[in-house]
């Protein structure tokens, strides 16, 4: 294996996609199928209402994302910004994945909010796939790029 020269990361709104959901769930890289009692446990655990981004909000999220991109260096090889999650393929830089993602996901949280948006936009996390050779970044760039924007 190579050096890993981008990688694709996915992060969800707030109370989208919680643990026990129907469509399944990852836990300390393992994955489950729905457990009802789990999902309704993590319902009434939820500290507000579910976030859902409008197309406004989503295009908001966007160009924070594409500003702060711009603003360090970074290229950013494909971008999905959906009403409960954002996929983004980028290139590996020196900075810490963990770190970077919490810099994208605090720009676009910024912007909404002062753009008028309540509440919790995301939920604590993301999810991660490296990228060690250009065949890895075209399937996750086609990947993105052929997500739809809902």
């Amino acid at each position: 294996m190579g050096k890993m020269i981008a990688y694709m990361v996915t992060w969800t709104t707030y109370g989208s996609w919680l643990q026990g959901d129907k469509r399944g769930y990852v836990r300390d890289g393992e994955t489950f199928g729905e457990n009802q009692a789990l999902h309704t446990a993590n319902v009434k655990r939820l500290k507000g209402k579910p976030a859902e981004l409008t197309s406004r909000d989503r295009q908001i999220v966007r160009e924070a994302i594409l500003n702060k991109a711009d603003s360090i260096g970074q290229m950013i090889y494909a971008l999905a910004v959906c009403s409960n999650h954002v996929h983004m393929v980028v290139e590996n830089v020196s900075e810490p994945i963990e770190m970077m993602v919490s810099h994208y996901k605090n720009v676009a949280r910024l912007a909404l909010k002062a753009s008028g948006f309540v509440g919790r936009v995301w939920t604590r996390g993301f999810d991660k796939r490296f990228c060690f050779d250009r065949r890895q970044l075209a399937i996750r760039v086609r990947y993105v790029q052929a997500h739809p924007r809902v």
